[in-house]
């Protein structure tokens, strides 16, 4: 299931000292007033994986036969034959061509013969409930995926028995995937793309994966090129269901090296793994229903835990990731000096892009909430394109948002509309309605020095 984690991590109006109004420029309101069409995204541009066939090898057995809560799994399964899927409830406008598109992509990169059906006896039924009806079942879930049932009125009586229980699944033949049809099309998507790969492919989620819709940090929120390429083999003619892990560790190095010729020129890594007590912490700081001392206090273990462990990878700057975050309201100043720890760590790290530009936010809103607009457009501007390619809309709408900013405190004021105005078409995917699009054009308008009482 998807953890609620990440939308925390896009929160920047704690940033704010607290002396400026959340009042927006008449240009702010003039450009709410006008508010554009939606975005949306060209052709998918994933990014080949890069590391080593042998990490990959270790990576697909991990996900494979491994649930999120460590029990191990027995033998191999997926779906023989084509795939059909349906949707119910009530879909949000967007699903269905975010779903036209995913299933293009699926057969296109991973090879899985996969389409559309309205048949009751779909494979996989999609089916859209409110957020409130997914939380009455899952609390700490956005959404999630069961199989063996293809409604939510059917979850409560069977999920205490074997029908919905992974570790006793045979083969998959009939699984449901649940969807808010109230959250903002961008959630909708990200649930869609994590929810379809796990039904289809791999029960685990890594946090040592950086590239990857298969972690729990939430950071990735479409397929990337090695999610592609784990599912690729998912459903290669080398593997079949039903297979031990010893049978299908043994037909996987012949299978990498067939789809991934170059990953066998790449020396391997080996990432430790990842300890329970780090992922336990790392939840409470940033999942839900705990208090900020709490937060705090699981965020200052996570650092502790990365560096005994002497990580210097994604996961220790996840870890001073976090702890910016959870500091910006009581101490910008550590926040910050936090936020730039997680970005050093990032960036000797292979294959964090987009991570790195998660960081640059939160750097960039600081330099704003100062008056330091040249700053700040040089910590935003090489990360736009990464927003962009990685399909993250709410990222990116944060970015421009900012930029729009620094280009007033600049001076720019003709350009700080323009981006301005382009920000929103972004937003309106990427944070929902339009309510929600204007709160946060408030939250980063309010950052600006430059915006007093009377805007």
């Amino acid at each position: 299931m998807r953890k609620v984690i990440l939308p925390i991590c896009l929160m920047l109006g704690a940033c704010v000292a607290g002396t400026t109004s959340e009042t927006p420029s008449r240009a702010n309101t003039q450009a709410v007033a006008n508010m554009p069409a939606m975005k949306a995204f060209s052709a998918p541009r994933p990014v080949p994986p890069s590391r080593s066939n042998r990490d990959i090898h270790r990576d697909f057995m991990e996900l494979t036969f491994q649930l999120e809560s460590g029990r191990m799994l027995s033998q191999f399964t997926r779906f023989e034959g084509p795939v059909s899927v349906r949707v119910t409830g009530s879909p949000p406008a967007n699903l269905a061509p975010d779903l036209n598109r995913l299933l293009h992509r699926l057969r296109n990169e991973a090879g899985i013969d996969i389409s559309q059906t309205n048949t009751a006896n779909a494979n996989i039924t999609i089916q859209a409930v409110s957020r409130a009806a997914i939380r009455r079942h899952l609390p700490k879930a956005a959404c999630f995926v069961v199989p063996n049932i293809s409604d939510l009125s059917e979850y409560r009586a069977a999920k205490r028995s074997s029908i919905t229980n992974w570790s006793a699944l045979q083969r998959r033949e009939k699984l449901a995937i649940f969807l808010p049809s109230d959250a903002s099309p961008q959630e909708v998507r990200d649930c869609l793309h994590e929810e379809l790969a796990q039904a289809l492919g791999p029960l685990n989620d890594l946090y040592r994966l950086p590239d990857s819709v298969f972690n729990d940090d939430n950071v990735h929120t479409v397929l990337t090129g090695f999610d592609m390429l784990v599912l690729r083999a998912y459903y290669a003619p080398e593997l079949r269901n039903g297979m031990t892990r010893g049978q299908v560790e043994a037909r996987l190095p012949g299978l990498l090296s067939r789809l991934n010729p170059a990953g066998d020129q790449v020396a391997p890594r080996f990432a430790q793994a990842t300890p329970r007590a780090w992922i336990r912490a790392i939840q409470t700081a940033l999942g839900p229903g705990t208090r900020p001392a709490q937060r705090r206090t699981a965020a200052k273990e996570a650092v502790k835990i990365a560096q005994t462990l002497g990580w210097s990878d994604h996961r220790r700057a996840f870890s001073h990731f976090a702890m910016g975050r959870l500091n910006q309201g009581s101490d910008p100043r550590f926040a910050q000096s936090q936020f730039a720890l997680a970005d050093q760590f990032y960036r000797q790290t292979p294959n964090t892009s987009l991570h790195q530009a998660y960081s640059a936010s939160h750097m960039a809103a600081h330099a704003v909430s100062r008056g330091h607009g040249r700053a700040a457009l040089a910590l935003i501007n090489p990360h736009l394109a990464t927003a962009e390619r990685h399909e993250n809309a709410a990222l990116l709408a944060t970015l421009l948002l900012l930029r729009a900013e620094a280009l007033e405190l600049e001076g720019r004021v003709s350009e700080a509309r323009t981006v301005r105005m382009d920000s929103l078409g972004w937003a309106r995917y990427g944070f929902g309605g339009d309510y929600a699009v204007r709160a946060k054009l408030r939250e980063i308008s309010a950052l600006s020095p430059l915006k007093g009482p009377n805007g």
